[in-house]
């Protein structure tokens, strides 16, 4: 408890620093550092599971589609990449030394790490740099527009407070008062107190947000993003549970004392990332 505690301060201060006043090319540094080590973990534990994969290609696709998120047209741009290696990667393995009967799942393996890590996390990036003011505003309802670097730093921060505090909460609570069962057999210690304890947290976190941080944001859509952003956290912590115990694995890997591994540590954002892209860009689509 300790160590998980020690850890979680250490790290907490440069992640806001990250997100709120770094130049764009550490942020971006940051995001593709986090999807290596990420991916790394992810190929070992799909080795444990005796799968085959070309880890290579899945760095450098995370990496290319992470790089794909700064252009103009951005995210048209990461789907183009993300297609395009799923037409390279098959064709690849044709000519590499892969049993045929395990063609399938090299190919799979490698395609769902990239989409797994690389993509979603790319999501960082489309939403600091490159989602107009007054689409955000056009989500939230904020009265007023916004530099667009000032209006993706507030919805990053509202993401990463609202699966923070959230995982703080079903830990907590779980650990305290959690009896019943939630996905036990993916999870055993995950129970519902807890679940619904993070879930509750996140709520109280996005409503304290907008209330004193981003007054100009409606409320409702504040909350509302929250708790959609809220269950695909926790759905991206099961996830990552389940791949785990396919590995017969607790841990990711022993990178982050007291929380195992880098993946570990960021399963929720997986989901919670992409969750958050896409209220803004089904809001932005539909006006």
């Amino acid at each position: 408890m300790l160590k998980r505690t020690l850890t979680a301060l250490l790290l907490i201060p440069p992640v806001i620093y990250l997100i709120g006043w770094s130049p764009w090319w550490l942020f971006l540094l940051a995001v593709v550092v986090a999807v290596e080590l990420a991916l790394r973990e992810f190929f070992s534990l799909t080795r444990q599971m005796g799968l085959k994969a070309f880890a290579w290609v899945g760095y450098v696709g995370g990496a290319g589609v992470c790089l794909a998120q700064l252009f103009p047209g951005n995210s048209n741009l990461a789907v183009a990449v993300a297609l395009a290696l799923m037409l390279f990667i098959p064709s690849l393995a044709l000519n590499a030394r892969v049993d045929l009967k395990d063609y399938l799942v090299t190919t799979a393996v490698t395609l769902f790490g990239i989409l797994y890590i690389g993509l979603t996390l790319s999501c960082l990036l489309a939403i600091r740099f490159s989602s107009p003011s007054a689409w955000i505003g056009s989500v939230f309802g904020a009265a007023s527009v916004e530099p667009p670097s000032l209006a993706g730093t507030r919805v990053l921060l509202l993401l990463f407070f609202v699966i923070w505090i959230g995982d703080i909460c079903a830990y907590l609570v779980g650990r305290a008062v959690g009896r019943t069962p939630f996905f036990a057999r993916i999870s055993p210690r995950k129970t519902w107190e807890g679940a619904l304890a993070g879930f509750a947290g996140s709520l109280l976190v996005a409503w304290a947000f907008a209330h004193w941080f981003w007054k100009t944001a409606d409320l409702k859509a504040v909350i509302i993003a929250a708790a959609w952003v809220a269950v695909a956290g926790q759905t991206g912590d099961l996830v990552e549970s389940a791949i785990k115990r396919g590995a017969h694995q607790k841990d990711s890997g022993t990178l982050l004392p007291g929380h195992g591994g880098f993946l570990d540590r960021i399963d929720s954002l997986l989901f919670a990332a992409p969750a958050m892209w896409l209220v803004l860009a089904v809001k932005g689509f539909l006006g």
